[in-house]
């Protein structure tokens, strides 16, 4: 035994020489770095997570290893669209949604939204309408596709085909429902709220992860049995109790009977991808990597010149969904082409090197990015993104974080008259944060900024004559300016006088990538770019999610290659 137990013990001591050696693992202790106290959370100290494995993948997300690739187009160009000239961008490691949200996904979240914010309910009516996507959008003036209106979204056969008639804020909305819906999830798989936290819910009580995170107490509407009501925090309560009787005058205390972001259980946002991460896992370059290098460039999220298969097992299929020519949206009867002639259920082709599927063809896809026909390089040429709008918790007269209330919805008119919520009860409110708060800060000195170094006063001709800078008639995009107004008497629209205007591009437009059912091969390319009213919405436009990745680069057991 002892001649065991010594053969284990050098075993371990080499195992751990040979990690240092190597440089990898994460090298955690028990002691402070700085200081050599415990941190390990004993007797109520100082706590730091000392066996984080890393971050779980969310469900329908892949891995998308980062780097640096060139964004833009880098094969022919005949339309001289200039919106999309060839610059190098880096991204950071992140995740992507497997596939495109499809109708069955969005369908949960209409029937979550009705069952706890009842529609015939008036104060709460224009929440669930107001996420109903726009079936409407099949309509055609001179085409018949009224079956479509009446069962695209909601009839079985289609509950794996991608959701569309989505408008951009609607598909955000749908990021920010998800990623209460997940991390809800695991606070109660982790035994921290109880079991009938995840059914019993009603308006106003409901769960959402940045409530939970900075006021735990308001999250389900301050009910305490759901909120700690799990297995983990009743240990966690037993061992608070005792050690208040250990010390004798009440000063024992409990950590974790709320998770914080310190132990690493909870997932960042659901979200859009940026146009910079889209691209980039579109074209999935890890097919023509060698080394720390790139094989030339790719075309399309396959390998090779051509939409069709040159694989002697499925020769001359094509490997996406697209339309080959005027009228020809899925080839001749019992020789189906694309084997579609609208969108395609999820997974029919192939997916590309990063295991993601349908990103050419199918539908085009939203992404975050406000538009403008440049991306300024010149500026950041990491993790880019045009739309940062800076905010900050509202702080109420109590001093406690201000939560949404029945009362207090947010909600947005649209251009055609619909009315979404742009928060639920349960939410905390959100305000810009102040020039005040960011004068001196180097980085950025305002709440918004999509207009920056392209269309604000400092980029303005007129810089230095605030007034004139401000002026509507020196707008730098002379788009048109809309106005709807919804009232007891109904859609009030008022149109845009002028007759004069030059361009449709505005702060409202967000770019939109990939090509859809409806698009020709030449929208194919990763690289092409397109924008679209954010509260407008198509039926060949739909959405995916993305997730920012937090820690390593790369997943655990993979390591740099020379």
């Amino acid at each position: 035994m002892n001649k065991f137990t010594a053969l284990r013990s050098l075993s371990a001591v080499l195992a751990a020489i040979a990690l240092v050696a190597c440089g990898g693992g994460n090298d955690y202790t028990t002691t402070s770095r700085g200081t050599g106290w415990d941190v390990t959370g004993r007797d109520g100290g100082f706590e730091l997570k000392t066996k984080y494995k890393e971050q779980e993948t969310g469900p329908g997300l892949v891995f998308v290893e980062g780097g640096t690739f060139t964004m833009g187009r880098v094969k022919d160009d005949p339309m001289h669209d200039w919106n999309n000239t060839p610059n190098q961008q880096h991204v950071q490691s992140f995740y992507m949604d497997e596939t495109e949200v499809t109708n069955g996904m969005y369908a949960e979240m209409l029937y979550w939204i009705k069952e706890t914010f009842p529609p015939e309910d008036e104060e709460y009516r224009n929440i669930y309408n107001g996420a109903v996507p726009d079936t409407l959008v099949w309509r055609n003036r001179l085409g018949f596709n009224e079956q479509l209106v009446k069962d695209y979204l909601r009839h079985p056969a289609y509950q794996n085909y991608p959701v569309v008639g989505v408008t951009w804020i609607q598909a955000v909305e749908y990021a920010s429902w998800r990623t209460d819906r997940v991390n809800e999830k695991i606070l109660n798989r982790e035994g921290y709220t109880s079991k009938d936290a995840l059914t019993n819910q009603e308006p106003g009580s409901t769960f959402n992860t940045e409530t939970y995170l900075n006021a735990p107490t308001l999250t389900y509407g301050g009910d305490e049995e759901k909120i700690k009501g799990g297995k983990r925090s009743e240990q966690l309560q037993k061992q608070r109790e005792k050690r208040v009787a250990k010390s004798g005058d009440g000063t024992g205390e409990a950590t974790g009977l709320y998770v914080t972001r310190s132990e690493g259980i909870i997932l960042p946002d659901y979200r859009l991808p940026t146009e910079a991460e889209w691209e980039y896992a579109a074209l999935a370059l890890v097919s023509v990597r060698e080394y720390n290098s790139y094989r030339g460039r790719k075309k399309f999220p396959w390998d090779g010149q051509y939409t069709r298969s040159g694989s002697r097992r499925n020769l001359g299929e094509l490997v996406a969904n697209f339309k080959q020519g005027d009228g020809d949206y899925g080839g001749i009867a019992g020789w189906s082409d694309d084997g579609a002639d609208i969108t395609a259920e999820v997974k029919t082709y192939k997916p590309n090197d990063f295991g993601i599927y349908e990103m050419a063809g199918n539908v085009s896809e939203w992404v975050a990015d406000v538009y403008r026909p440049i991306i300024d390089d010149d500026f950041s040429d990491f993790n880019y993104y045009r739309g940062n709008v800076y905010t900050k918790n509202k702080i109420g007269p109590d001093g406690m974080i201000a939560v949404v209330s029945a009362d207090s919805i947010p909600y947005d008119t649209l251009s055609n008259g619909k009315v979404i919520a742009r928060a639920l009860p349960g939410e905390i409110q959100e305000i810009p944060i102040t020039e005040e708060e960011s004068r001196f800060r180097t980085n950025y000195n305002r709440s918004d900024n999509v207009n920056f170094r392209d269309g604000d006063i400092e980029s303005s001709r007129y810089f230095g004559d605030s007034n004139k800078a401000l002026a509507e008639e020196n707008r730098m995009y002379d788009s048109p300016v809309r106005q709807v107004e919804v009232d007891s008497l109904g859609i009030n629209a008022k149109i845009d006088p002028s007759a004069k205007r030059t361009t449709l591009i505005d702060n409202q437009v967000r770019v939109y990538k990939g090509g859809s059912w409806r698009d020709r091969v030449y929208w194919l390319d990763p690289a092409q770019r397109r924008f679209y009213p954010q509260d407008m919405a198509r039926d060949d436009l739909g959405f995916r999610c993305a997730m920012s990745r937090v820690g390593s680069k790369s997943q655990k057991g993979k390591r740099p290659r020379g």
